[in-house]
């Protein structure tokens, strides 16, 4: 049994993930974004950073009319920039982007293991692995390396004019090594969550299909985000990932 405290914290936090992210996307509806993709990446990523990342989409992420801004770049490039966050936000951004693709393959790979267990299996459970949560990792993995790169595609094609093969390496090279700088947070929050504090909880392991499974995944994604962080500076800076 798991603490009731944990349990009403973990339903509290879910909801409030929930509803940051349908008021995000009605907003988005309204105002959308300039690059498409982002109009997905804000409400996807408000489930897992909740208010924090509503804040953030208020402040730096809500779109300007985008005629308005297109045109003033085109007649001077000053009052463009104006519009731009400062570049830490634009970290910020492009960590929540790569992020969004892991937070939908990890929802995908975790549901999709848990109503067929075969598929963990194919995987290595019970010939690789003893612990059937190392091969829905890599099942999270395909997932999320998957969607992250379809993500950072439909968000460089459009910026640079690419055709679909070059697209798809230029994503390759942005964000692969964000891809696994978030999953290796992710999986390592997961890891002390499962192992040690839910046990000094006196709690069994989360289940996928318990509210507090998912209260750690967003709390994992929040460390996700914290080791991709670095990774996006340097991408961004040299110029391997497109400012956002």
């Amino acid at each position: 049994m798991f603490p009731g405290w944990l349990h009403g914290l973990s339903i509290t936090a879910l909801l409030l993930g929930a509803v940051c992210a349908l008021l995000i996307s009605i907003d988005v509806v309204r105002h959308p974004q300039p690059m498409g993709i982002m109009n997905v990446v804000w409400p996807v990523c408000a489930l897992f950073g909740t208010i924090a990342v509503a804040w953030a989409y208020l402040r730096y992420g809500r779109s300007v009319i985008p005629e308005v801004h297109h045109a003033g770049r085109d007649r001077d490039t000053a009052t463009a920039h104006r519009t731009e966050p400062p570049f830490p936000v634009m970290v910020g951004k492009g960590a929540l982007h790569c992020g969004s693709g892991c937070m939908l393959g990890d929802i995908a790979a975790e549901w999709l293991a848990f109503l067929i267990p075969a598929v963990a299996v194919w995987f290595g459970w019970q010939t690789v692995f003893a612990e059937k949560m190392y091969a829905v990792w890599i099942l999270d993995f395909v997932f999320a390396f998957g969607l992250g790169i379809v993500f950072q595609y439909f968000a460089i094609v459009p910026m640079r004019n690419l055709s679909p093969v070059q697209g798809l390496v230029a994503a390759l090279k942005a964000d692969t090594a964000s891809l696994i700088a978030w999953q290796i947070g992710m999986y390592g929050f997961m890891a002390l969550a499962q192992f040690v504090l839910l046990p000094a909880l006196g709690a069994p392991r989360a289940a996928v299909n318990t509210p507090e499974f998912w209260f750690v995944m967003q709390i994992a994604m929040v460390s996700g985000f914290l080791t991709s962080y670095p990774v996006n500076w340097r991408l961004i800076t040299t110029g391997r990932k497109e400012r956002m």
